[in-house]
């Protein structure tokens, strides 16, 4: 029986640190996209209207949704990962990759709205895809749910710069 009792606090201070662990990742996570707006001229929306489109665009509006599912996804993901402790170098160098998928993320829109450089932007977009697929990896050593958290953030990076590399295209 007391084994059974010392688990369950176990158990529950494992959830309690999870818990922390998610909600700090997603501040940090969340943080990246607040940050590109501050930095990025909200004047910016002018030239992007403007812009020639490729017909498989999205509306405006689903940008906002699509990225705020994605980053709790990520948050999540980093959070698990981190709940591994990082005594391990695997879980250091996870995270290093996930912090520098971030930054990648984070200079995205700066570059393409605020200097309105599509072909820059399209550039860290493809670097950003490739930290994207090492920092999968990485988490998929230490969980395979982690990794599989990061997917849906990797499957709309790949159309985001299909769509990047298409307006540039159409307006160079």
């Amino acid at each position: 029986m007391f084994a059974g009792v010392c688990r369950g606090g176990y158990n529950a201070a494992m959830k309690k640190g999870l818990a922390i662990k998610i909600i700090i990742s997603l501040v940090v996570t969340f943080s990246v996209p607040v940050i590109a707006s501050i930095v990025t001229d909200p004047g910016t929306s002018d030239w992007y209207a403007n812009l020639n489109k490729p017909f498989f665009n999205p509306p405006g509006w689903v940008f906002g949704p699509v990225w705020t599912v994605l980053y709790i996804l990520m948050a999540v993901s980093a959070g698990l990962v981190w709940q591994r402790g990082l005594g391990g170098a695997n879980v250091r160098l996870a995270l290093a990759l996930y912090l520098v998928q971030l930054v990648l993320n984070g200079l995205w829109t700066p570059l393409f709205f605020g200097a309105k450089m599509p072909l820059l932007a399209f550039i860290n977009i493809v670097l950003l895809w490739a930290a994207i697929i090492l920092a999968i990896l990485a988490f998929f050593r230490i969980s395979k749910i982690a990794a599989l958290l990061m997917a849906p953030y990797l499957v709309w990076t790949t159309f985001a710069a299909v769509l990047n590399f298409s307006l540039w295209y159409l307006n160079r």
